[in-house]
């Protein structure tokens, strides 16, 4: 155990991502429904931009929680695929949605409580999707619990099933 990673730091990080990424959601939805309803001329142009970045992200990063949560129960190196994948790409979009958070933080028109909530809730998911991610890889690096790894010498016959010729 090099780096004491295992599914007690992992499945944690899991939660905290999963409700400020739902938290981030509703928020960006309501902002953006408000948005469709009152059209004013006085607002910032950018908020719809970054509006729509904040649910593409959020969503995003809900389907890689729901990929971790596979892997958490299977906790397989083939699972890891997929959950380090999902987990990429909803941290790059995670940080579009805080470039745009951050350069918007310096307009003092048109923002309100809600706004500046989503800015910061973005700041923040940005580092615990980082920290999600390198939670999965070290997790990996250490070959802590997994199964089916190369060197594992309990698993006898890597090949499962039965071969296609003998079930003719």
């Amino acid at each position: 155990m090099a780096f004491g990673i295992s599914k007690g730091m992992v499945a944690p990080l899991m939660v905290i991502n999963f409700c400020l990424y739902l938290i981030s959601a509703a928020i960006a939805g309501y902002l953006l429904n408000s948005a469709f309803d009152h059209v004013s001329t006085s607002g910032n142009p950018a908020t719809s931009t970054f509006l729509t970045f904040v649910l593409i992200a959020s969503m995003v990063g809900l389907a890689s929680v729901i990929a971790g949560a596979h892997h958490l129960r299977v906790w397989r190196t083939e699972s890891l695929a997929s959950a380090a994948a999902a987990a990429t790409i909803a941290w790059l979009l995670t940080l579009l949605a805080m470039g745009v958070a951050c350069k918007e933080i310096h307009f003092r028109y048109g923002r309100n409580k809600r706004l500046k909530t989503i800015e910061a809730f973005m700041i923040i998911l940005s580092l615990f999707e980082l920290l999600y991610l390198l939670a999965l890889h070290a997790g990996s690096v250490t070959r802590e619990g997994y199964a089916n790894t190369p060197g594992d010498r309990n698993v006898k016959n890597p090949n499962y099933g039965t071969p296609a010729a003998a079930a003719v």
